[in-house]
């Protein structure tokens, strides 16, 4: 029997602290942290990941990544050579394996200016030790980890702004050395993986459709352009946003803006089995970005004290 995935910890960075929240079975509406963690003096904190039994945080500066415990006690840092003094357009971001044992970082080198291009680095989460090191030949302002629930493999989204986008999956080779593969595309935004971990979800970089691949392979299990939802697609393009509200089904967010040059957007539902509409989805959010599927049917939105969790009734 395959044991059950431990709860999802979600981390929020407020009032110059680290909040984690564990996201359970009987946690709904807004959530309270289950632990805070406060960053080095001076450290202003990018993004972060809070291990599973809560007693550690790793996350990333612009200058390095660091891992504490929840006493605030240093575990290990590793800092990002050479030191960069570039304050925007890059976002160091990390996470951490399934097995919690190593902890995977993007950083985005080109755009920091220090001579080389984007790197993906693999850290022991234990000691922070380099395990590997892979030159993604990539020039990204930022990028999303993903991790698989069961094969243990991590996908990389990278976004590099008006040039496209980068899709990596680094997963472990036959004698333990973690392996990389780059998908041959250039043009799709990495959405989301499905909590199964069986396929994964893409926008297209000109937002003109959403796309389904199969785990690894990438193969096209179906696309579906903006006119398929009842658009004109002349005047609304498909989001990068969305993601898995279950295993079997997909939220894709739809946007534009009417005659008066307001924006506008919302939410549609696909059977990711057959690919089909399944009607629009009403959630009251701010902006197309509001909505986080967590995959076992509810989500999570921003409210004035934290997220707050919701399920479909």
């Amino acid at each position: 029997m395959i044991p059950a995935p431990p709860p999802k910890v979600v981390t929020r960075h407020r009032d110059g602290h680290i909040h984690a929240y564990v996201v359970d079975s009987g946690a709904f509406g807004s959530l309270e942290p289950a632990a805070v963690f406060r960053p080095r003096a001076g450290d202003e904190v990018v993004e972060s990941v809070v291990r599973h039994d809560l007693e550690q945080v790793v996350y990333t500066t612009l200058n390095g990544v660091i891992c504490l415990t929840r006493a605030g006690d240093l575990v290990w840092a590793s800092d990002f050579e050479p030191h960069s003094d570039v304050r925007r357009g890059h976002r160091p971001g990390c996470a951490l394996s399934v097995d919690g044992r190593t902890v995977w970082v993007y950083r985005p080198d080109a755009m920091a200016r220090r001579g080389r291009g984007d790197q993906w680095v693999v850290h022991d989460a234990e000691n922070g030790v380099i395990l590997a090191r892979h030159e993604l030949g990539a020039v990204g302002h930022g990028a999303g980890h993903y991790v698989h629930p069961a094969d243990g493999s991590v996908y990389l989204g990278i976004g590099e702004g008006q040039d496209g986008s980068v899709i990596v999956r680094g997963t472990a080779g036959m004698d333990g050395e973690p392996e990389f593969v780059t998908y041959p595309w250039s043009d799709r935004c990495l959405i989301d993986l499905a909590p199964s971990g069986q396929q994964f979800m893409t926008v297209d970089h000109d937002q003109a459709d959403v796309a389904f691949h199969a785990h690894p392979d990438g193969d096209l299990l179906f696309a579906l352009p903006v006119e398929v939802f009842g658009y004109d697609p002349e005047e609304c393009f498909v989001e990068w946003s969305g993601g898995y509200l279950t295993d079997d089904t997909a939220v894709v967010t739809l946007g534009g803006e009417n005659q008066d040059e307001e924006e506008w957007f919302r939410h549609h539902l696909v059977d990711v089995r057959t690919g089909t509409l399944g009607g629009e989805f009403t959630v009251e959010v701010s902006s197309p970005y509001g909505l986080v599927p967590l995959g076992d049917g509810s989500w999570l939105i921003d409210g004035p004290g934290g997220p707050v969790r919701t399920a479909r009734s």
